[in-house]
Order: C-alpha cells, then sequence, then structure tokens
C-alpha cells in the first residue's frame, strides 16, 4: 500500500513543520503616501479615508466600465522565491458592505467568487463582522505565480453584490452603487498564520451588554400574526395549496389557534386534496413541480400527505364520497399519494438536508396511505427504512431502481457522520442545521401526542450536541451579548458572520426551541436557558413575526407552547461549550475534517478537508478569533492519501469554485488557478471514480497535519490505518489539548483510526 504525501504530488505544499511565524515579507498601508509609492500604487476610482481609529485607508468606488464594476488597485509586492507567498488585507470589522473585492495576481485572478476553495479577496458581509476590532483575510498565492520571483504584480478590483441563486449573469451579478469597504493594509508572508506587529492597533471589544427589548409582548404577537393567517385561509373561497393546508392541519391540534378543532380547517383541506388530485390528472409533472413549495422535487404531495394524515379521523366519512370522475375519494387521493410516494424514492438527494426532505416527503405520502388506505400502503419496516438512511441510523442507499437500490456512493454511506454532524462534503454551517427537518422526520413518524420513535429522537439529540460547538461568541446586529453559529468554515456558506444561534438556528419553519422542546436533552436545555439569559429569545421571535412568508407561520406555531415547555424545566448548568469562562475544549470530526477548539481566551475553527470537490487540493480553511483581532484564511496542509493514478485539473473558472464554473465575466480575466492536476485517491471499492463528478470521495485524504500559529494538528480519517504526526524539532513537550495531557515530543507521534491530535506550541 502507497501514500502519497501532498509535498510531493502537490508542489506548493512544501513547510508544514517548518520554523514557525515566519516574518513578514512586504506590507503596503493603504492610504500612506510614502507606503504607496515604494509599491507602484496606481488608483482608478478610488478615495483615501481616514478610517477607524483615525487610520488612513482607500476604499473602492463605483462608475466602472460595467455597472457592476468599481475601482481598482494596482501595485507590487516582495515575495518570497522559494516558499509559499500568502496575501493578507486588513479590514475593520465593524464595517458591512456588500460588495466584492478581487485579487488578482500577474494579471490573473486569485480565488472564486462563490463557493470555491479559494475565495476572492473579501465576500460580502450581514453583519459586522469583529465590532470594535480589526479583522485579517489571507489567502494563499499561486506557487506558479511565484516561484522563483522576488516581486510580483497584484491587483484588486471591486465588483457590486451578487444573488447566488440567479439563473442569469443579470440576476446574478447587481449593479455597484455604493463604495468598498476601507482596505487599510496588505501584507505578503510566508507562514498561513498571520500575526500583526504587536505594536498595530487593534482596537477593544465593546463592552457586554445585555439586551432588555423585546420582550413575552412579542409571543402575543406571534399568536396573533398566526391566527391572522389561519383566519385568511380558513375564508378563503379558493382551494388552499398544500402547504396551506398542512398549516391548517397543524393548528388543528393547537389549543390557542382559530384552528383549533374548527371544522372549517377539515373542509379547506378536502377541497385542498380535491384540487390537488384534478391538477394530478391532468398534469402528474405539474404536481412534482408545485410552485406552492419552494423547492417542487423535494415535496412531491408530501405536505398534503401530512395533512391527510393529521386529519384523518375528522375528515372519516368523506373518504368514500364519490367524486365527479366516479372515483371514491378514497381511491382517488391513494392513487395520487402512491404516485407521489414513488416519485420521490426514484428521485432521491445525497445532500443531508436535501434529502431529509425528499425521503421526509416520501415517508409523509406513504403515511397518508396507511390512514386512508392501508392495503395499498407499504409495511412500515420497508417505509421507515428511507427516514433511518436520510438519519444516518442505516447506510444511504440512493434512489431506487428496477434493479434495486443505486448504491451510488457504495454499500456504507451514512448521512450523519459518527460524531454527530451531517455529512455532505465536509462541514456546513447553516444547510448543517438540520434540527427542524430532523423533528419534522420525528413528527411525521407518529401519532399527535403520542411518544415517537426512540431511535430518531437519540439521534436528533446526538446532533443537537454536536452543533453547540460551532456557535461562538459575538455580539448581535445592534452590538448585544450574543452567540453567532460558525459559518467561517463552512463549506456551502456565505453569509457573515452567521446568524445569533444557541440550541438551534432560527429560520423560518426552523425555531430556536423547536429540537430542545421534543428532545429535553440536557445540553440543548442548557443552551436555551444561556438564549433566555441573554435575552436573544424573543428578538428571535420577533425577526419571525415580521417575515412575510407562510413559513415564518409553521415556526411559530409551536414556538408558545415550546417556549412554556422549556420554561418549566429545572436550571440546567450546562453552557455552550465556546462561551466566555467555560473550560478549554476540542471537538473533532474525522468525518467532515473539522476541528473546533477553545484554548484560554482564544476560539480556533479549522476545515482541514476544505472544498476539494474533484481531487485533493491541500488547503485548510481556518477562522481564528482571538480578543485582539480575528482572521479567516486559506491555507496550504500536508495530507496524505493512497492515489488511484487520475487527477483532476481545474478548468478556468472564476466566479462558481464548482461545475459547471458559474457565470462567465466579459473581462474575460483568466484563472491562476487553471490548470493546476488535483490528485485523486483511491475510492472505496464498491464506488466508482465518475469524470468530473462532485463526490464525497475525489478529494479526501487519509491523514491531515497543519500548523496554524501556536496550533498543530494532525487528523486520521481512516478507520483502520494509523499515522505520525511529526512535531517541530527543539521542543522537548507540548499540551495536547484533545486529552488535556502534556506529551514528550522526542519524536513523531502516533495517531490512530478515527482520531485527532492537537498541540499547543506557543510562538
Amino acid at each position: 500500500m502507497i501514500f502519497i504525501s501532498c509535498r510531493r504530488m502537490l508542489a506548493f505544499c512544501l513547510f508544514t513543520v517548518a520554523a514557525h511565524a515566519a516574518p513578514m515579507i512586504d506590507d503596503l498601508v493603504l492610504g500612506d503616501a510614502a507606503s504607496e509609492a515604494r509599491h507602484e500604487l496606481k488608483a482608478i476610482k478610488s478615495e483615501v479615508i481616514q478610517g477607524a481609529m483615525k487610520l488612513p485607508a482607500r476604499r473602492l468606488l463605483p462608475g466602472g466600465e460595467q455597472p457592476w464594476d468599481g475601482g481598482q488597485l494596482s501595485f507590487t509586492m516582495k515575495v518570497d522565491p522559494k516558499q509559499p507567498n500568502y496575501f493578507t488585507a486588513r479590514f475593520w470589522g465593524d464595517e458591512v458592505d456588500k460588495n466584492f473585492l478581487v485579487l488578482l495576481c500577474e494579471g490573473k485572478q486569485v480565488g472564486y467568487r462563490w463557493l470555491g476553495d479559494i475565495d476572492v479577496l473579501t465576500l460580502p458581509d450581514d453583519e459586522p463582522r469583529y465590532n470594535g476590532r480589526f479583522y485579517y483575510s489571507t489567502t494563499p498565492l499561486p506557487r506558479a505565480l511565484t516561484a522563483g520571483k522576488t516581486e510580483v504584480h497584484l491587483e484588486i478590483r471591486s465588483n457590486g453584490p451578487v444573488w447566488g441563486y440567479g439563473k442569469t449573469f443579470e440576476a446574478y451579478q447587481r449593479p455597484m452603487t455604493k463604495p468598498t469597504r476601507a482596505i487599510y493594509k496588505v501584507a505578503t508572508h510566508t507562514d498561513g498564520c498571520f500575526v500583526p506587529p504587536a505594536d498595530e492597533a487593534q482596537g477593544e471589544a465593546p463592552p457586554d451588554k445585555v439586551r432588555t427589548q423585546p420582550g413575552e409582548e412579542v409571543l402575543t404577537a406571534a399568536k396573533k400574526r398566526v391566527n391572522e393567517t389561519l383566519d385568511r385561509l380558513l375564508k378563503s373561497r379558493r382551494p388552499v395549496d398544500q402547504m396551506q393546508a398542512q398549516l391548517l392541519a397543524r393548528a388543528y391540534r393547537v389549543k390557542w389557534t382559530v384552528g383549533f378543532q374548527n371544522p372549517a380547517v377539515v373542509e379547506q383541506v378536502i377541497k385542498s386534496a380535491d384540487d390537488r388530485h384534478r391538477a394530478w390528472q391532468k398534469d402528474p409533472t405539474a404536481v412534482w413541480h408545485d410552485m406552492a413549495t419552494w423547492n417542487p422535487d423535494w415535496f412531491a404531495l408530501g405536505p398534503l400527505a401530512d395533512a391527510v394524515r393529521l386529519l384523518v379521523q375528522p375528515i372519516g366519512a368523506a373518504l368514500d364520497a364519490k367524486l365527479d370522475n366516479g372515483k371514491t375519494r378514497r381511491a382517488a387521493w391513494s392513487e395520487m399519494f402512491r404516485a407521489s410516494r414513488d416519485q420521490m424514492r426514484t428521485h432521491r438527494r445525497w445532500y443531508t438536508n436535501q434529502t431529509l426532505f425528499v425521503d421526509m416527503n416520501l415517508y409523509r405520502s406513504h403515511r397518508a396511505l396507511v390512514a386512508i388506505d392501508p392495503q395499498n400502503a407499504w409495511p412500515e419496516d420497508q417505509a421507515k427504512r428511507y427516514l433511518y438512511e436520510a438519519l444516518g441510523l442505516q447506510p444511504w442507499l440512493g434512489a431506487d431502481t428496477d434493479q434495486g437500490s443505486e448504491k451510488q456512493w457504495g454499500a456504507n454511506y451514512f448521512q450523519i457522520t459518527d460524531k454527530g454532524l451531517s455529512r455532505e462534503l465536509g462541514y456546513v454551517g447553516s444547510y448543517g442545521e438540520i434540527l427542524g427537518e430532523m423533528v419534522d422526520v420525528y413528527e411525521a413518524a407518529r401519532e399527535p401526542g403520542q411518544e415517537g420513535d426512540p431511535k430518531i429522537k437519540a439521534q436528533i439529540a446526538r446532533l443537537q450536541r454536536a452543533r453547540l460547538y460551532f456557535r461562538y461568541p459575538m455580539p448581535d446586529e445592534e452590538g448585544f451579548r450574543a452567540m453567532r453559529l460558525e459559518t467561517g468554515v463552512g463549506w456551502r456558506d456565505g453569509h457573515f458572520p452567521g446568524p445569533v444561534t444557541y440550541a438551534q438556528r432560527s429560520s423560518l419553519d426552523e425555531t430556536p426551541l423547536y429540537a430542545a422542546a421534543v428532545t429535553l436533552d440536557p445540553a440543548a436545555i442548557g443552551a436555551a436557558q444561556q438564549m433566555f439569559a441573554d435575552n436573544q429569545f424573543f428578538s428571535s421571535i420577533d425577526r419571525m413575526v415580521k417575515d412575510t412568508r407562510l413559513r415564518a407561520d409553521f415556526g411559530l406555531l409551536t414556538v408558545p407552547d415550546d417556549y412554556e415547555t422549556i420554561r418549566a424545566q429545572p436550571p440546567e448548568p450546562q453552557r455552550l461549550p465556546m462561551s466566555p469562562g467555560q473550560p478549554d475544549t476540542v471537538f473533532a470530526d474525522e468525518e467532515d475534517g473539522v476541528v473546533a477548539i477553545r484554548h484560554g481566551d482564544e476560539i480556533l475553527y479549522v476545515s482541514l478537508y476544505w472544498r476539494s470537490r474533484m481531487g485533493i487540493n491541500g488547503l485548510a480553511r481556518t477562522h481564528y478569533l482571538t480578543p485582539r483581532y480575528q482572521q479567516v484564511a486559506v491555507v496550504y496542509e500536508d495530507v496524505k492519501f493512497e492515489p488511484s493514478g487520475q487527477v483532476w485539473k481545474r478548468p478556468n473558472w472564476t466566479d462558481f469554485g464548482f461545475a459547471p464554473g458559474g457565470h462567465h465575466y466579459p473581462d474575460k480575466v483568466d484563472s491562476a488557478l487553471a490548470g493546476e492536476a488535483l490528485p485523486i485517491p483511491k475510492f472505496p471499492a464498491d464506488v466508482p471514480i465518475p469524470k468530473d463528478k462532485e463526490i464525497p470521495f475525489a478529494g479526501r485524504a487519509d491523514f491531515y497535519q497543519l500548523r496554524y500559529g501556536p496550533y498543530l494538528i494532525g487528523m486520521n480519517t481512516t478507520k483502520d490505518k494509523t499515522f505520525e504526526l511529526t512535531p517541530p524539532t527543539g521542543v522537548d513537550q507540548a499540551p495536547e489539548l484533545v486529552s488535556g495531557h502534556a506529551v514528550p515530543l522526542g519524536g513523531p507521534l502516533k495517531v490512530g483510526p478515527r482520531s485527532t491530535v492537537v498541540l499547543y506550541l506557543p510562538q
């Protein structure tokens, strides 16, 4: 068996355990005339400002050749001709900006605008990144453009905001109408962890303050909002759509609503189901693309099926009434829900959050058949296996075919990792917050008011506990104490910083208490009580009340009762692991390649397996929070893997970092990464290696080693191999943060199967 080190396969990975804290090579202070002159800076549509802490800075202005184009800077900087080089830019953490800053090296674009393994220089903000302090963004300069050189020509260009889901270039790339964020300083260096000079002003964290408003009046507003929606639906003369029918059916058992045991709810759901059957008879494919659902191919008729299942008793005799086509309602609906079930089982999706939606609606269609026409329903074990696969309780086998399960990822692929995170390709922030969907699965599989499947409940609690490591302390948009969801190292995240999050993300139909009220897991209860203490609960509900979409009504429907359930729990001492004052901790998930570290007053998130969709890229993503400053970086790492002999060459993409490369810009700038060959490792024996296809095995290494600042991380992702972590010379021993013990460093450290070692090596 042969293992290839990234150092041999990828020419840029040369430094992993070299002497640390290499000095800065060059720096350019923007807005300082002498510094700009030394670097031959030329500015187009730019202005010098006095920025934060009265420091000079530059920002780029709108008004380029294209509506979405803005100003630009060009300059030269020194680099190391032999070592890997990095480029770091300094920004003020309170500034919020939706524009893009794009870095070019020797006339070629470094990175991708959207979800690439190397980002462009800055991505948009939703809220302040680091209140009262600076943050640094570090990008690797392609080795091919710096090798043998002592100086390179660089440019920073500005573009307007983008809408990531835009189908056309015009819908995707929005005009640039405002100046960019201020750029204070840029630097080149050879160490991935940029260490600002000790005398560089960094600002201070804002004073700790707790929200006082809003309060419990928000719950009254939530009830009013939901009842107004329900009342409008109950009075509708047109058949309500299937999402509206599902909301009505859920409200039928909620005592404080106008829908509680209201016969009009039953009438509207019957009308809705009849209407959907007529549409299905006329054009079955239109039903699978029902625009009432926000991702139609994930739902089919699942929401309507859920409504019928929940109301099957009061619907009663209406099932045997005959429709215009001569069939009984029972027979007609049965045909429709069987078709929905079969549509879903042959169109499963493999991203964890997506397969949860698809398989849940498959199962909802099955449960409607159990309720109205059991002779045409599957045995329960046959139906529930789809839920168990989606929840990571059984191997996920893919879509059903005439020859059996597709097994596109083999017979041993699980949707949830052993450590309790969604599998996908790697760690994801917002899309990894699947607790709401998991609870919906739990509710779909139990009778109202009765205890549900204990395996499903235990899996929800397990994922709940794992997600708690990915909340870090950072003020909310108004400067009040809060915890935020970690999105900086998320594979599918494009929104920074993450939203205020404690036990569970609050987002429309996913409420902050939904899962905690079901599992009553002590860790989740502790997180919810911490949210109450910080008075962040009512503000999250206030945002939902103000959102006009129907999905918010689904979430608000459960909030009042969930709130009373959690309030009734005894005090729980557990708090979120990354909260101030909590003990040092490390969480590592070897299947997702992610590490979360709290050490003293520092927090470090690392994705060692970072957006390597098509081949091994030898790159890690870091998000480093210190009391003085914050840094996000993409850095080179050392990896080991068993080669397949195949490689994937990067296309000339500059927009999306994944197929088919997104939109094409009229400036026709080439990618600095084009042509780079990424090796593909051996796959599991029962998984073929597809050509140019995103796949969870194409970029996954067996062993990762990364030195970042004082942290040396070794991660073994395999089940049956042992690797060695090579510490630097001249250090006799160091704290190992996973075990909490000091370890001798006289030689390499063994890293066993599915384990991680984190050494702390003060600089």
